[in-house]
């Protein structure tokens, strides 16, 4: 219960944080900010300064539905096992806060400036924490709420174990991929290479599953 605490604590102060810059930035704001940007990362358009506080504020609701949902995991799914650790969970839940903080910061950012350039900050970010997320791949346990949630991977615990095994690969040195490419690729390029890349890590551990599957879910040695 301590732990849980301490970890809803850090959760609230990391998700606070984009309220604290916007509060800080807000007063020295012109009257009408950016709201939205189109494909080259420029602004398209605009509304009042008090839309700054927008981006945090849905960051917040998402970010704290996530870390109950995450920290709850064990009590809420059907497929959860109680003597297993779910210690690995509340890693995942302070990681999704932490970068969902990160995204309202950068949302904010982008109100305050419309250089042209959000872009080169937004794409490189997601990639990167991608690539985290596939850290955390082959960790996470067998769920409906986290993970590649297929119909193979949810009947059969060693189609998930090596599907997410797969992914975690793929995740991570795809999101280093997207990364690297969004920053040095023209926004329009790096736009493309980003999504085709997020279809490659979508594809192949799907694949991967679904031949698993049809092979009766042996595992190769």
């Amino acid at each position: 219960m301590k732990n849980n605490n301490y970890n809803l604590i850090i959760a609230l102060v990391l998700l606070a944080i984009p309220f604290g810059y916007a509060a800080y930035l807000y007063p020295n704001l012109p009257t009408t900010i950016p709201t939205h940007f189109n494909i080259n990362g420029e602004a398209d358009d605009w509304g009042d300064k008090s839309t700054i506080f927008l981006g945090p504020g849905i960051m917040a609701g998402v970010g704290l539905f996530t870390f109950f949902l995450m920290t709850n995991i064990k009590n809420i799914d059907p497929k959860r096992f109680k003597t297993e650790d779910d210690g690995m969970y509340k890693k995942f839940a302070l990681f999704l806060v932490g970068f969902l903080s990160m995204l309202g910061m950068i949302i904010t950012y982008s109100s305050t400036n419309d250089s042209g350039n959000i872009s080169k900050i937004l794409l490189p970010f997601i990639g990167f924490a991608f690539s985290l997320m596939g850290w955390f791949m082959p960790k996470l346990h067998q769920n409906y709420f986290a993970g590649f949630k297929l119909p193979w991977t949810l009947e059969n615990v060693d189609n998930w174990n090596e599907t997410h095994m797969v992914a975690g690969k793929v995740w991570f040195y795809g999101g280093i991929a997207q990364a690297i490419t969004t920053l040095v690729l023209p926004n329009k390029l790096g736009l493309i290479a980003f999504l085709g890349i997020v279809f490659v890590m979508v594809v192949v551990p799907t694949v991967f599953s679904y031949r698993m599957f049809k092979g009766g879910n042996l595992i190769k040695q």
